[in-house]
């Protein structure tokens, strides 16, 4: 029995039995390497929307699916929201288009609605510098913005309470029931114990595709990039940090801004590949897969430091991932070590933060009704049916939205083939890796986010399924939520 099929009978139609009456007690059949569980009577909850994930798209996703009117849940394997741009990120990929790099372009900020939002009060509460001009590798992004991990987590949980989301972390979706091509429910379990939610609408936000998995989606399994754990280094120099790289002339990334309240400090600091590095530092750093660009909003302080490691399976293979869990870990002792040993400013360094666990770039691609390509990308192409655009590429300045434009996210990118309600957003659309090292970035997982949750509450509370929804009554009602368009 192959994985999918495992979910399918699992995951959609064994859990399903779940929800119903009570059935006799199977019969103690045994098959050798299978245990047969006896189905029981699960309390039942009912909502308009489900969010499963609660990480750079899902949050967004929950708190526009709320303002539409729909009553939402959000489930949360971890006791915190944010995902990737807490835990992974170095910056927050990119609010504006590319305008630095193409002399004359009219500098316009792209993504706006509810990501801008969350960042414009983070930035208000000392949680994030803005979008602070990038001074060197503006071919890249733009802009920098840098954010808080700690306060980020804090801004996106108020703003779900705010909007109303009733937000369930510290719980996991355990499966899915289904109808036809539709999604009926979720299983979720908890301390409080497992319960079925059913609902009218679902968006998968979880990186993995749990959800899409279970439902019986179709997906691939791609594992075209490596896993990461990255971690904080405190009691740094940065300034003599800045200078050693600045006398090599080494100085790759450089962006200004707020720092500990204070305006026009370093706020992304780094260089490229081995340039400026001592050579046993890059010799070291080589074997770890560690990167030295970060961020930071506060002094003496660098919130990213990654470590990079390449699985010979997808990280959906849990022992897999309980191996490179510990070889990550060992990887960021090492990382200290080299930072102590060979660069000004980090002799007293120690790490103060890391992520609960290894972060992904893929995990299983979901087949949707539309597959945005690379060409789409980097030819600034437009469709009839746009949810938000977008202008930033993860392999820049290789390449690049032609003439510092914009690209559109189709609503169809959205959609998952063969099921009627539900929809997926962040990392799992896209299978042309190229185009997936735009579409992949956090801010647009924040623009997907705010597209689907949008339209699951518009189909909820008027009777649509995804593919039915009106076009011209999902873009009034992103318009109305503060989201542009070209």
């Amino acid at each position: 029995m192959d994985r999918r099929d495992f979910y399918r009978t699992t995951g959609s139609l064994g859990l399903g039995l779940l929800a119903g009456q009570a059935t006799a007690a199977p019969e103690k059949t045994e098959v050798a390497g299978f245990y047969t569980e006896a189905s029981k009577k699960l309390p039942v909850r009912e909502f308009d929307v489900v969010v499963a994930g609660g990480g750079t798209a899902g949050v967004i996703a929950a708190i526009a699916a709320a303002r539409t009117g729909a009553k939402t849940i959000l489930v949360e394997g971890k006791g915190y929201v944010g995902g990737v741009a807490v835990e992974g990120g170095t910056a927050l990929h990119s609010f504006y288009n590319l305008w630095k790099a193409f002399p004359g372009v009219e500098k316009r900020q792209l993504v706006r609605g509810i990501p801008a939002e969350m960042v414009d009060r983070l930035t208000a509460m000392g949680g994030a510098t803005g979008y602070a001009e990038m001074e060197k590798h503006y071919a890249y992004d733009s802009v920098c913005t840098a954010i808080d991990t700690e306060l980020y987590k804090l801004n996106a949980h108020e703003m779900l309470d705010e909007a109303g989301v009733y937000v369930c972390v510290n719980t996991f979706l355990a499966g899915a029931v289904t109808e036809g091509p539709r999604v009926k429910g979720v299983i979720l379990e908890s301390r409080s114990g497992r319960e079925v939610v059913y609902a009218k609408s679902f968006v998968d936000c979880t990186g993995y595709a749990d959800l899409a998995a279970h439902a019986g989606a179709e997906y691939t399994e791609p594992n075209d990039y490596a896993v990461v754990n990255s971690m904080g280094l405190g009691n740094v120099d940065l300034e003599r940090y800045y200078q050693f790289l600045a006398d090599r002339d080494a100085v790759h990334q450089l962006a200004y801004g707020v720092r500990s309240g204070e305006p026009g400090r370093i706020i992304r600091i780094g260089a490229e590949g081995s340039q400026g590095y001592p050579e046993e530092f890059v010799k070291g750093a080589r074997k770890i897969g560690m990167s030295a660009i970060s961020t930071t909003t506060q002094d003496n302080y660098l919130m990213f430091i990654k470590m990079n490691m390449k699985l010979p399976v997808s990280p959906t293979d849990r022992d897999a991932v309980a191996k490179a869990e510990l070889e990550l870990r060992k990887r960021m002792k090492k990382g200290v070590e080299l930072f102590r040993a060979h660069i000004p400013g980090f002799e007293k360094a120690f790490m103060t933060r890391t992520s609960p666990s290894l972060v992904i770039r893929r995990g299983r691609c979901v087949a949707c009704d539309y597959d945005i390509t690379h060409e789409d990308v980097i030819h600034g192409m437009h469709f009839d049916d746009d949810v938000f655009v977008y202008g930033f590429h993860d392999m820049a300045p290789r390449f690049q939205i032609a003439n510092g434009g914009s690209y559109g996210i189709p609503y169809r990118a959205l959609c998952v083939k063969g099921l009627d309600n539900l929809y997926v957003s962040g990392m799992m659309i896209t299978s042309d890796h190229k185009a997936h090292m735009s579409t992949r970035n956090t801010v647009s997982c924040m623009g997907q986010g705010q597209a689907s949750g949008t339209a699951a509450a518009l189909c909820a509370l008027n009777g649509h399924d995804s593919r039915s929804l009106p076009y011209l009554d999902l873009r009034l009602a992103l318009e109305k939520g503060g989201v542009y368009f070209e």
